[in-house]
């Protein structure tokens, strides 16, 4: 058998921060979903059943929430600085899905979130 693609996601990771425009978001905070896609191939690591051999959601849970802890005004800034963190700390990655989300954003609308989404190759 050959795998001719391969993913890890994670999904819908919570995280409370202080990211926005307006002074109010960057003192009071807000809550933030992240959905990530990271392309590696996880042939090797299927074979040998090593976490030596993938990258670690642990370790990629513990960069976003240390970039998300970073307030920032807009989420494009934020997305951009997570993408640069997993490609020069896991080179087994080679293309990269984010979408980060701001729930009920202050913007006088009746809004679930709004959302950035990028995609990155090396």
């Amino acid at each position: 058998m050959r795998i001719n693609s391969s993913h890890i996601l994670l999904e819908n990771i919570r995280f409370f921060a202080n990211h926005g425009v307006a002074a109010q978001e960057t003192t009071i905070g807000n809550e933030f979903t992240i959905n990530l896609r990271l392309k590696v191939d996880i042939a090797q690591a299927a074979e040998t059943d090593e976490i030596e051999d993938t990258v670690s959601y642990a370790e990629v849970h513990r960069i976003l929430k240390e970039e998300m802890d970073i307030p920032s005004r807009l989420l494009e800034h934020v997305c951009k600085r997570i993408a640069e963190k997993l490609f020069n700390e896991f080179p087994a990655i080679s293309d990269i899905e984010i979408k980060l989300s701001k729930r009920n954003p202050p913007m006088g609308a009746d809004i679930d979130s709004a959302s950035v989404e990028i995609q990155c190759t090396r």
